[in-house]
């Protein structure tokens, strides 16, 4: 009995798996506002009563892709801002995982760029949230290193929340920039995020 469950789990899963793909995919010429569930489960091959046994909505379906974007981020992002070494090695090191991200992942982040200020409000909360978190996990590393003392958490906070649209930017203008335009693209995020980074030390001036 407990094998035939497992069996029916990991197909369960592999049909959820192929909806959320299948999405992506179909998101990459479109928005999630315009996107019809039945176009979903076509380029699936079930039928659209099968959606429903995954997802409630086409917004619970974004809401999955925001999480399968985003989440697996955190890890990546906690291992960066524990590495040692000046602010200029560390924006270096940012915008190459920026870069690896967006090569190993562009339609995720062409799904994030355009949902982030889309028509699905779940889908932009569930965005924000996860951007939130990541300014939060910035800021609580900020409060270890010597240049944010006797910061408020407030502007620690306001400051990691700099980082994380910088480096959100940087992912959409590495998206949108072809191959010969990359050395651009690297050279303008780090000039910002080093002006980000100099006015921080003259914050308290």
């Amino acid at each position: 009995m407990s094998h035939t469950f497992g069996v029916r789990q990991a197909q369960k899963q592999r049909t959820r798996q192929a909806l959320m793909d299948a999405a992506l995919a179909l998101l990459e010429e479109q928005s999630l506002s315009s996107l019809g569930l039945r176009e979903v489960t076509r380029a699936v091959g079930v039928a659209p009563t099968a959606f429903y046994r995954h997802f409630r909505s086409t917004a619970d379906l974004g809401v999955a892709l925001v999480e399968e974007a985003l989440g697996s981020l955190h890890p990546v992002l906690g291992d960066l801002m524990a590495a040692v070494g000046d602010s200029d090695e560390l924006i270096k090191r940012a915008i190459e995982l920026i870069a690896r991200h967006v090569d190993a992942y562009p339609a995720h982040v062409r799904f994030i760029a355009r949902e982030r200020h889309g028509g699905v409000q779940p889908v932009r909360e569930a965005i924000q949230g996860q951007l939130t978190r990541f300014a939060v996990e910035v800021c609580d590393d900020l409060a270890k290193r010597p240049e944010t003392a006797g910061w408020s958490d407030d502007d620690r906070l306001m400051l990691a929340g700099l980082y994380v649209d910088q480096m959100l930017v940087t992912a959409s203008l590495f998206l949108e920039d072809p191959e010969a335009e990359r050395e651009r693209v690297t050279r303008l995020a780090g000039r910002r995020m080093r002006l980000i980074s100099i006015g921080c030390r003259h914050w308290l001036d």
